[in-house]
């Protein structure tokens, strides 16, 4: 292990980046945003503690600084990201039910907690995630893994490459988790050329529709109320709900075929 003295402490401590500023709304007095990831798990989780400990320490938290940092205020006043010691014991929770009950009282008892962290706040000077083990057979799976990470940290595309990430094969542990690669046919250098110019500009197009679109639906009009919207002001301050749906993937298929989808993707390492 190496040491750092106290000045190269201190000049390290200045160089750490300020929180963004969708970092700072999503951490402050009027919202404190949140993300719960659940995975479900077809065997019973029997992994022991130290286990799951050591991936944690060995895997999430190498991803990114911020998965062992804390938000603080300096003398400037302005919040950055402090490096900070991390117990890896102190974030991993497991709930105890009742022994012995059916699936469906487990469901029961897996909502009641959902719904009971998702409004819990964070620990003052703990990095802001959790990793909660609930080793109970519910209705779908075997037992559940419930990822909770604050928003601050990262966006929906970021800690899904994070999570991506920390997981390997199935079939060799020793190797990080791959996906197929799209075959792209090599075309003339005009050809491509061409091809950029016309992404673009479709790029560029639907950029300013969506801002329109955006600011239009703010300032001139507002969605019908719907059964996904209320219309009730405090609607952020209710209790949280949990409802899975299983949609086939021959349904998925029809939906994406009488819409005329088209899959587009790109796995950047």
């Amino acid at each position: 292990m190496q040491f750092l003295k106290e000045e190269e402490c201190c000049a390290e401590q200045q160089l750490l980046p300020p929180v963004s500023p969708n970092g700072l709304f999503f951490n402050s007095s009027a919202v404190s945003l949140v993300i719960l990831a659940v995975f479900e798990t077809e065997e019973p989780i029997s992994l022991p503690s130290s286990r799951v400990v050591h991936l944690l320490d060995t895997r999430l938290l190498p991803v990114h600084p911020r998965f062992s940092s804390i938000i603080v205020t300096g003398e400037d006043g302005v919040k950055r990201w402090e490096k900070v010691e991390v117990n890896v014991k102190d974030h991993i929770k497991t709930p105890v039910f009742p022994e012995g009950k059916s699936p469906e009282f487990y469901d029961r008892c897996f909502q009641d907690y959902f719904h009971k962290i998702s409004g819990e706040k964070f620990p003052e000077g703990r990095p802001l995630w959790e990793f909660h083990l609930v080793k109970y057979p519910t209705l779908n799976a075997a037992g559940n893994v419930i990822f909770k990470i604050h928003h601050a940290i990262g966006d929906g595309y970021s800690l899904m490459a994070a999570m991506i990430s920390c997981f390997t094969r199935s079939d060799d542990h020793s190797l990080p988790l791959t996906f197929p690669k799209n075959r792209i046919r090599r075309s003339s250098a005009a050809h491509g050329r061409a091809a950029f110019l016309s992404r673009g500009l479709t790029s560029a197009i639907n950029t300013a529709s969506d801002m329109w679109f955006s600011f239009s639906k703010t300032k001139f009009s507002e969605d019908d109320l719907s059964p996904i919207r209320s219309g009730d002001p405090a609607v952020g301050s209710r209790p949280v709900s949990v409802v899975t749906m299983t949609f086939p993937l021959d349904d998925v298929k029809e939906i994406k075929g009488r819409l005329g989808v088209v899959r587009k993707g790109i796995w950047r390492q």
